[in-house]
């Protein structure tokens, strides 16, 4: 296990390059299969779910390389169409290779994915956009089991944006000859980055970005060198750890565009945000101003991949905040270990009311998930005394060693494994 000691109380102050965004690298390295070459793709981040998806694609006979900051994909051995089970069980991106795997054999065997337990995240949507593509579905033994045989373009609506059904089919239809239409599609910007690359491979796909997407199936795809989008998650993290901190840092590689909804709470609680087209510096109050209210949306909403963090924001704020939770029932794990740091939150289901304290205390504090471990983090920034935050390769999975990003822009931080 690996635990994370964090010394509280050092302003965060300079300058960091956010890398490129797991969200959009996870999908891109499922789409990857769709072509018999090779691709490249630069600036990859060393993520546990980037090596566990390439674990997964070795098994299904892709070779794998890493070297100088970049992954390379050679799918020309690919000759499995079943997904291994237990690697498929440790990541919740592995579905996305369901799409692919059926354009490339028109059959696939998958598990339920895994990842962390921030709520029950179906995959109805994933399999009703498969089905209305003309794919068999059957689900038997704790497997999907897909006959893509007499799949065809067409028309595809989704009940709920969901963000991974959308990319699910747009993979399983770039090969489909005629055009495919997705209606009511999710919006994120990493959608917009799946299509950038599948046209870089020679795919024929428009409107993401909009609630419809258009496929033209082509005949083939070709490999490319593509380097994903930066990382607005990681971006939004930084900004609250030095929001947190009373800090002022400059961040590099940044969606500003994908970010307005956070910059808007984060000048909400008193934050002065300068945007640059790729760059965002942000200067911290002394401390900061609680927020209103707070709720997750898909995009361009507010992000829940953000909603932990800024509730430990709103933890020392000065006010009473109230957060509510629209995409995931789970998303509050993260509440009881603040409190055990002196916050005030008290949780009703999907609804979060918090009282800022004037400070938090350093304690032994357990990451439950991603988001809410980086969550504790920024608390044991602001905390008095040393935090000891637990189950820290859980953080690993989206921050390429967030200990090294944090201690470069001035924090007391270091990993030791228990």
């Amino acid at each position: 296990m690996n635990v994370l000691r964090i010394h509280g109380g050092r302003r965060l102050t300079g300058e960091w390059r956010v890398h490129s965004a797991k969200n959009a690298v996870l999908p891109i390295m499922a789409a990857s299969i769709l072509t018999g070459e090779e691709t490249r793709l630069e600036e990859c981040p060393e993520l546990v779910d980037v090596a566990y998806m390439a674990d997964i694609l070795r098994t299904l006979g892709c070779r794998i390389h890493s070297g100088d900051g970049a992954l390379t994909i050679d799918p020309q051995n690919l000759n499995r169409h079943e997904m291994p089970d237990a690697l498929a069980k440790k990541i919740r991106s592995s579905i996305f290779l369901l799409g692919s795997i059926l354009a490339r054999f028109r059959k696939a065997t998958v598990t339920f994915p895994g990842g962390c337990e921030i709520g029950l995240r179906p995959i109805d949507l994933h399999l009703s956009g498969l089905r209305q593509l003309g794919v068999d579905v059957r689900e038997e033994g704790g497997l999907i089991r897909c006959d893509g045989r007499h799949m065809r373009a067409g028309t595809v609506h989704f009940d709920y944006p969901s963000v991974g059904a959308t990319e699910n089919v747009m993979m399983a239809a770039a090969l489909l000859k005629g055009r495919t239409v997705l209606s009511n599609v999710a919006r994120e910007p990493e959608i917009t980055d799946l299509q950038n690359f599948l046209n870089a491979m020679g795919a024929c796909i428009s409107g993401a970005g909009t609630h419809t997407v258009t496929v033209e199936g082509v005949d083939r795809l070709r490999g490319v060198s593509y380097c994903p989008m930066p990382d607005r998650i990681v971006a939004g993290t930084l900004l609250a750890a030095a929001a947190a901190t009373g800090g002022d840092i400059r961040l590099t590689n940044v969606p500003c565009r994908d970010l307005y909804a956070v910059f808007t709470k984060m000048r909400e609680m008193g934050c002065e945000i300068d945007e640059e087209e790729s760059a965002v510096r942000l200067r911290a109050p002394q401390r900061l101003t609680a927020f209103q209210q707070l709720q997750t949306q898909p995009h361009p909403g507010f992000p829940t991949d953000m909603q932990a963090q800024m509730l430990a924001l709103a933890a020392m704020a000065k006010g009473t905040s109230v957060v509510v939770e629209n995409v995931f029932e789970n998303r509050f794990a993260h509440a009881g270990d603040l409190n055990r740091m002196g916050a005030n939150v008290l949780v009703n289901g999907r609804t979060a009311v918090v009282q800022g304290v004037d400070m938090l205390y350093g304690t032994h504090v357990t990451a439950r998930d991603l988001r809410g471990g980086a969550a504790l983090v920024i608390a044991g920034l602001a905390a008095r005394g040393e935090t000891l935050v637990e189950r820290a390769e859980l953080i690993d999975r989206g921050y390429e060693r967030l200990e090294e990003m944090l201690g470069a822009l001035g924090a007391e931080i270091r990993r030791d494994s228990v």
